[in-house]
């Protein structure tokens, strides 16, 4: 099992991690594509069967091989499983963020809606900002940088999630806890704050390439917040030129 194994994984099953992950240097890629290729698997684990309990079954197995990692036990032979195992060994990177966000995606599996806003909040915080968080501490970001790199995690997670609500819907999922436009625009404002604020308190140049997952989330949000019909409308999407050139420019001036 190798890391364009699980490169492979991130490019057909994540597209926008993939290209900011190609963008980043070699050293910070093997870091990068096992946590990604791991998201990806957990991610559409419950959309692959009808039976929430064979769902539930398949995150618990994800959940138990980060358990035996942070055991040191034997590794499981699996095209993700290993390559994630040595990767976080070797970096001491702790499990328990991850498996926050596995206990996050138990509510993909089931149709009904967030019991209250803090419930939404917190699966965007256990799933996109604990990932954004595993990513830097991977690559040598210090614990004082934690609050600024789950800002930026957040406010990711949350326009990917405003940009998926039109299928969402049409799978039968109930997003948002209370949809209504003044709602889902202080949402969209309060994630702008966010990344505003992570870029004032400064990100550790190791973690960039962490943050550069995020690229889109800015332009996302600008336009919830503008107009959140667009959320609904499925009208949140930019162009795959300005989703390119915009990650192009970041990279080429170092920035995320």
């Amino acid at each position: 099992m190798s890391i364009s194994d699980c490169a492979a994984i991130v490019e057909k099953g994540d597209p926008d991690r993939f290209m900011a992950t190609m963008a980043a240097p070699v050293s910070a890629r093997e870091v990068l594509f096992p946590l990604y290729a791991f998201n990806v698997e957990v991610t559409r684990i419950p959309w692959v069967s009808q039976e929430p309990m064979i769902c539930e079954m398949r995150l618990q197995w994800w959940h138990d091989v980060l358990g035996e990692i942070a055991a040191g036990e034997p590794v499981r032979a699996h095209e993700v499983a290993e390559p994630l195992t040595e990767m976080l060994r070797a970096r001491a990177v702790p499990v328990e963020p991850l498996q926050a966000l596995v206990e996050a995606r138990r509510w993909d599996v089931y149709r009904d809606a967030f019991e209250d806003e803090a419930a939404f909040r917190a699966y965007i915080e256990a799933s996109a900002a604990g990932m954004m968080w595993v990513a830097a501490l991977a690559l040598g970001a210090s614990p004082e940088a934690e609050k600024a790199v789950r800002d930026v995690g957040w406010a990711a997670g949350l326009a990917a999630f405003l940009r998926a609500i039109p299928e969402l819907e049409a799978r039968g999922r109930r997003p948002l806890h209370d949809g209504r436009p003044e709602v889902v625009a202080a949402l969209a404002s309060e994630g702008l704050a966010r990344l505003k604020d992570a870029r004032t308190s400064g990100v550790p140049k190791p973690a960039i390439p962490a943050l550069r997952a995020g690229w889109r989330a800015r332009a996302t949000l600008e336009k919830a917040a503008a107009d959140p019909s667009r959320v609904a409308e499925g009208a949140l999407e930019e162009s795959p030129f300005a989703r390119r050139f915009t990650l192009l420019r970041k990279t080429m001036i170092g920035s995320w």
